[in-house]
């Protein structure tokens, strides 16, 4: 089935989503669990988002994360692994996980050992655009932009926000 792609306004029960599936996660994970991270956009007050519960699992640094593939089965997720052969590849070190009702995403889970890159990125774009309201104004209206064109096509998507993430990532490291 493809993936239905779609921009919605802000929705306040998003942080309650993410704390009901950090409960799940932390039963999941238990000790090699340092932190349960909200990310992406439905993570940031008042950002049109896609509908769709991003976390980041930070686990200890000897955690082999493939071990904990039956155990997010068993909670409906797809194991999609480093994702390194996609379309727009993964990031090696960091293990993606999707559940899903039918074309539309509900829950991406991004599992890290503690202190990756990809993590400390994620975390800064968020913070800062919680501290930054005129950013999230404009990459809200950029995401709903690139949906209006094609509800269908994540690759486009994703490549049509990139210069901003990277914009705002740099503003991040900056503190501009």
């Amino acid at each position: 089935m493809q993936r239905l792609l779609e921009v919605v306004d802000y929705d306040p029960n998003w942080p309650r989503l993410f704390a009901a599936e950090a409960k799940r996660l932390n039963r999941v994970f238990g000790t090699a669990l340092v932190e349960i991270h909200h990310i992406g956009s439905t993570s940031i007050p008042h950002l049109a988002a896609k509908p769709t519960i991003d976390i980041a699992v930070e686990l200890t640094s000897d955690t082999i994360i493939p071990e904990y593939y039956p155990q997010m089965e068993s909670l409906d997720f797809v194991c999609r692994g480093e994702c390194l052969d996609a379309p727009v590849p993964g990031v090696p070190g960091r293990f993606y996980f999707v559940r899903c009702d039918g074309p539309q995403h509900l829950v991406h889970v991004h599992a890290y050992r503690t202190g990756h890159n990809d993590l400390t990125e994620k975390l800064s774009f968020r913070d800062y655009l919680r501290s930054n309201q005129q950013r999230v104004l404009e990459y809200g209206e950029l995401k709903k932009a690139l949906v209006s064109k094609d509800q269908h096509d994540n690759i486009a998507y994703m490549r049509g926000k990139d210069e901003m993430v990277k914009a705002i990532l740099k503003a991040a490291e900056t503190g501009s």
